[in-house]
């Protein structure tokens, strides 16, 4: 079972709680986050992104831009930006996009459930990631940003929440430049704090990595060094712990996250229309944009015109998680067979765009010259992203897309 417990966060001022969050670090470039923090000396990007107060140019990875995310910590905190609560608590973190609410519960994730399997994930992770956001962990000894978690729905801790959501004000209440809502609670009350723990521990099984994979094997793995350098680790130190935002699944929904590619490896637009036929059904649609409103249909954007595309019997396999998916069917008979793109990791002839951003955005760039054709994808369900993860299973990159971001800031897990 999950063990997920309060612990004493560092807050912002409620007067400065919405200048000092910001979106997540992997979420922009340096260039982006120096845009996002100028003119506002309380932003977190001055933390999570301390490249931009370094002389531009400078390794991002180097310890000159560690360093000054340390001392940059040290000045918020010296200078009461963030300011530590004097008991342990959960704090309820809600969003509203387009009219739609989810609330989670902020609280300490166990790195134990992680290397035991209690947390679950469907992405693989890279190295040299990982480590990034270790040695961030290492120098500011916090986990300054939440992992975004989801749970299968328990009506018991939605009536915790509710009854914290109607009864208290929020400690922060804002709509952030990009349109959406964030509404924060602290739970003051004992009692709820305790329960929320008991309700975690008897009846949620697993969690699941949503969104942040490194950052969720990084914390876990500081977890693990520090507990094999502690000749005293009794298992309640902070360290064994790290800061996670656990959604119910019935709150959240995914977004397409769709494809861009720059050449038709050598066949012409005919050519590729017809080896297409072989896996899909193809139709002309004309100019209007074209988006895929069920499972195993696809919306293609070439040479100026959309084309929905039906995946035909044999090119996918609904009893098999992996198999099941859009991106596997996309992947397998047109990236690969009819593209020869083989490693979506790696291969600089494809782009990922998160539905968030529209599709305009693909047919924009195809008809800049930039690239050449664009897939639309129907979005991954939950429960696709739940099959995998309990299967042990692995989606296919750039699978999910989640929206709105969580924003960072508004509560840190200090580990001392």
């Amino acid at each position: 079972m999950a063990i997920v417990k309060p612990f004493r966060g560092l807050r912002p001022p409620r007067e400065i709680a919405q200048k000092l969050s910001c979106l997540p670090y992997d979420v922009m470039n340096s260039k982006e986050a120096a845009q996002m923090a100028n003119g506002n000396k309380h932003s977190l990007l001055h933390i999570t992104r301390a490249e931009i107060d370094c002389d531009e140019g400078t390794d991002i990875h180097s310890d000159k831009v560690y360093n000054k995310s340390a001392q940059n910590f040290s000045d918020f905190r010296a200078n009461g930006w963030l300011k530590k609560d004097d008991e342990p608590r959960f704090y309820i973190y809600a969003q509203t996009m387009e009219g739609r609410t989810q609330y989670g519960i902020v609280g300490s994730a166990s790195c134990d459930d992680y290397f035991n399997g209690v947390i679950k994930e469907h992405e693989l992770t890279r190295p040299d990631k990982e480590e990034d956001r270790m040695v961030h962990i290492r120098t500011n000894n916090a986990n300054l940003e939440p992992v975004f978690f989801s749970y299968s729905s328990v009506p018991e801790i939605d009536e915790v929440v509710e009854n914290v959501v109607t009864n208290q004000n929020p400690e922060y209440d804002f709509v952030s430049e990009d349109g959406f809502g964030h509404h924060f609670w602290v739970i003051w009350d004992k009692v709820a704090n305790k329960r929320i723990e008991q309700l975690f521990k008897n009846k949620v099984e697993c969690t699941y990595v949503a969104d942040g994979h490194h950052r969720t094997a990084a914390a876990a793995r500081i977890g693990q060094e520090r507990k094999k350098a502690n000749p005293k680790h009794t298992g309640d130190e902070e360290y064994n712990y790290f800061m996670a935002v656990h959604f119910p699944d019935d709150q959240l929904s995914i977004i397409d996250y769709n494809r861009l590619v720059k050449d038709l490896n050598g066949l012409d637009t005919n050519d590729f229309l017809i080896a297409l036929g072989k896996y899909f059904e193809v139709t002309n649609v004309g100019a209007d944009i074209y988006k895929p409103s069920s499972l195993h249909e696809f919306g293609m954007y070439l040479s100026g015109s959309w084309y929905k595309l039906v995946a035909r019997k044999g090119t996918y396999n609904d009893s098999d998680p992996i198999d099941s998916l859009d991106v596997t069917v996309l992947s397998k008979y047109v990236l690969d067979r009819l593209l020869d793109i083989k490693d979506l990791r790696r291969s600089d002839r494809i782009d990922f765009v998160g539905g968030i951003r529209g599709l305009n955005e693909l047919q924009q760039r195809v008809d800049s010259g930039e690239m050449k054709v664009a897939f639309a994808l129907y979005p991954v369900s939950m429960q696709q992203l739940i099959d995998i993860a309990d299967s042990g299973n692995i989606m296919p990159p750039k699978t999910t897309w989640f929206e709105p971001k969580l924003r960072s800031g508004l509560v840190i897990h200090d580990l001392e």
